[in-house]
């Protein structure tokens, strides 16, 4: 269920996220800004089933609205232009974006102690940001 991921999220850590970025594509200036960035996501569900995801900072703040299972147009934070569906696998919220023949996988749980942990995989880089 979603519900579970509705709420306010602060990061408190993102390590490798430098070496995620770089896989991305992501250049160097907006990495730079990107790792200094601890962003809220915050994520809301309406009575449509439509899921809003808010990602916070003082830098940039992006939203995104989508179904599960429906494929959609996103502009990432870094300016990438994917076709990305949002699914719930193992209980987990898993977001996949597809851009010029590359994939990203995002999966997000939350912890039995209530955390929000995102899992970020592009290629052979992963990272486990808090």
């Amino acid at each position: 269920m979603v519900d579970k991921f509705v709420g306010t999220w602060k990061m408190i850590s993102s390590d490798n996220f430098d070496d995620y970025m770089k896989a991305l594509g992501v250049g160097f200036a907006t990495r730079q800004v990107g790792n200094r960035t601890k962003p809220s996501l915050i994520i809301n569900m309406d009575d449509q089933g439509m899921i809003c995801v808010k990602s916070q900072s003082t830098f940039k703040t992006v939203e995104i609205k989508f179904k599960l299972n429906e494929p959609f147009e996103e502009t990432t934070a870094d300016d990438r232009k994917t076709m990305t569906v949002f699914t719930l696998e193992n209980g987990n919220l898993v977001q996949k974006q597809n851009w010029d023949g590359k994939e990203t996988i995002i999966e997000r749980e939350v912890t039995g102690d209530g955390k929000l942990i995102a899992k970020c995989v592009m290629g052979l880089v992963t990272i486990f940001p808090r």
